[in-house]
């Protein structure tokens, strides 16, 4: 039989292996392979066939917009295929080996789609199985996420991995216990407390809770059909027996219980009824209910005001609650799902795939110019660059980082700085006046006419107040041959 290109036989080498292979356990030979969760929902639970399903664990509203939000978020981000040029810088880029894959996985499903059914596996039960599809060249033409409760991870004697596939006729798997090489598989895990091949969801640390919300959740709506009181008692004024005890309580009930809830009874023989009083806040329901969800929130790392749990921060930064969000509980999420597409689709070194953040970490639109301004300024972006962010054209002249004329280079300033253009000249040596053999310092010619310069003022400060009265003079000269009168 083939699956997807592939020969798969037990008479087949591999498949002979696969067949030796022993399942991997849970945890210390306990447990089983799956499902790895709480199925025992408080003490003796299993002698009265109660057991706490991850089906039943996700109908919590906690664990349902916990699952819900991560996965949504993480599956609206593009993927985008990364190529590495020689100056070590990544850009997106496109191959027909690879991209087709990458924007539509399958036939039935959109990379949102597929994104988002990888990330709820993984969340929901702790592995994300997804089967590769190739062509003859072997190159991954589909992905398909599988039903974890539908795979065994096996592990022969000499190390090797294999996954025991059961029927799955959305990914083209026809009959149960085919043994694949995990070549063939992407494995996705988190959490893995006792085994490296086992991933543990974050149910397995909040199903108590979850189970005790929805307890409580089930009590609040008994509550409110029973017309929003606890209930009663009847009192005789003296002995009953009680096949009349049981007779009067049957005839309550159905004449004046759950939707009958205050009709007009009318009791005879001294009996009466009495009301019992309880409030939400002597049950502490409230408090209990968001006890519960908080612990849900803490497992996940969702931050609690995200799903309704709490008050929202009163700051309006949205950029920082985006990063406070992608740190603490999406990005190992994310950044695990990127190396598992890269190996699984054996991407050339110079190429990776990569999750477009900008769909996430999407600050308000002032603070995105003010942003793309100072990078502008800065020249650390191109106009065109930055104008790309905020979806518009490029124009003519956009694509060149731009600074300003003052702006130096530091190559220039270096060169600048080793002349030292702030040092002092050194001052010229003076001969001795009793040296006759001495020559006289070069320089201009001395002035006949010149005076020894006032102290406190030097020579060029002397010589440009002189040219300046000199200047003056002829002005004044001139007026009086042109019959203007001097000044007074």
């Amino acid at each position: 039989m083939r699956i997807f290109g592939l020969q798969i036989t037990r008479a087949a080498p591999r498949a002979a292996v696969a067949q030796h292979a022993s399942p991997v356990s849970a945890w210390g030979g306990n447990g089983g392979w799956w499902p790895l969760i709480v199925r025992e929902p408080f003490s003796g639970a299993w002698q009265q066939n109660r057991e706490l399903a991850p089906e039943t664990t996700l109908a919590y509203y906690a664990v349902y917009a916990c699952v819900t939000l991560i996965s949504a978020d993480i599956g609206k981000l593009q993927i985008n295929l990364m190529q590495r040029d020689p100056s070590d810088i990544w850009s997106k880029a496109q191959s027909p080996a690879f991209s087709p894959v990458l924007q539509k996985p399958n036939t039935y499903q959109t990379h949102i789609q597929f994104i988002e059914n990888w990330i709820m596996s993984k969340l929901t039960r702790g592995n994300a199985y997804v089967l590769k599809e190739r062509d003859q060249r072997g190159v991954v033409i589909a992905l398909y996420v599988l039903d974890p409760s539908r795979v065994t991870v096996l592990v022969a004697d000499d190390g090797s991995v294999y996954y025991r596939l059961n029927s799955d006729k959305l990914a083209g798997i026809p009959d149960d216990d085919i043994a694949v090489p995990a070549s063939e598989i992407i494995h996705d895990r988190m959490n893995c407390l006792f085994h490296p091949l086992v991933g543990t969801s974050p149910l397995f640390a909040c199903a108590l809770a979850a189970r005790q919300g929805l307890a409580i959740q089930n009590n609040s709506a008994s509550f409110f059909e029973n017309g929003a009181q606890p209930g009663g008692i009847l009192v005789a004024p003296g002995a009953i027996s009680d096949e009349t005890a049981k007779r009067l309580k049957d005839k309550w009930e159905e004449n004046f219980g759950g939707v009958n809830r205050g009709r007009l009874a009318v009791l005879g023989d001294g009996l009466k009824y009495e009301a019992l009083t309880m409030n939400a806040v002597d049950a502490q329901l409230i408090e209990q209910q968001k006890m519960t969800a908080e612990i849900v929130c803490s497992v996940f790392h969702v931050p609690q005001y995200m799903v309704g749990v709490g008050t929202a921060p009163t700051y309006n930064n949205i950029e920082a609650l985006s990063q406070n969000y992608y740190s603490q509980c999406l990005q190992a999420l994310i950044e695990s799902l990127e190396l598992c597409l890269d190996e699984g689709l054996t991407l050339p070194k110079d190429y990776r795939t990569e999750l477009d953040l900008d769909g996430l970490l999407r600050m308000d639109t002032a603070a995105l110019i003010k942003t793309l301004t100072e990078g502008v300024g800065g020249g650390i972006v191109a106009p065109n660059e930055a104008r790309r962010k905020i979806n518009l054209k490029p124009v003519k002249g956009g694509a060149t980082p731009y600074l300003q004329q003052q702006n130096y280079s530091l190559a220039a300033l270096a060169e600048r700085d080793a002349n030292e253009p702030f040092s002092k000249p050194a001052p010229t040596p003076t001969p001795a006046p009793d040296d006759p053999s001495a020559e006289p310092a070069a320089g201009p010619p001395a002035d006949l006419n010149a005076t020894q310069a006032p102290e406190g003022k030097g020579l060029d400060a002397l010589t440009i107040e002189r040219e300046a009265q000199r200047l003056m003079a002829d002005a004044i000269a001139e007026a009086k041959r042109s019959g203007v009168r001097e000044p007074c």
